[in-house]
């Protein structure tokens, strides 16, 4: 289980550590845009209620995983989470929500089909 801290608060956000990876590129990649949004999510503590926090570039927040893995990261999630987080309603997670194992490695296209369209490939390390 990972941490968010958001502001000044001592108290972190627990946060399963795939979702919290998740929700970090998503987070990141808008602020660091400036763009501003809502967080929100239902308790699962025990605690009854539903918390939203508004996300802003100047103010702090913290990523704290338990795992010194970095996760593989789910596409079809980040952009369902990205085009959500751009909604009027903004990003809303569900704590105990299973993310998807990422898709399975797509085969690379052939050097020859790559050269003849003019693109370069890359491989990820």
């Amino acid at each position: 289980m990972g941490h968010l801290f958001y502001g000044t608060s001592t108290e972190p956000i627990r946060i399963p550590d795939r979702l919290l990876s998740h929700l970090k590129v998503v987070m990141t990649t808008k602020l660091r845009r400036s763009e501003s949004f809502t967080l929100s999510w239902t308790h699962v503590d025990g605690t009854p209620g539903r918390s939203t926090l508004w996300l802003q570039p100047a103010i702090p927040f913290r990523f704290v995983f338990d795992s010194a893995e970095p996760e593989t990261l789910d596409a079809a999630t980040l952009k369902n989470m990205a085009d959500m987080a751009n909604s009027s309603a903004g990003l809303i997670v569900d704590l105990q929500a299973e993310i998807p194992a990422a898709g399975a490695a797509r085969p690379a296209p052939s050097r020859s089909t790559a050269s003849a369209r003019g693109r370069s490939l890359s491989v990820a390390a």
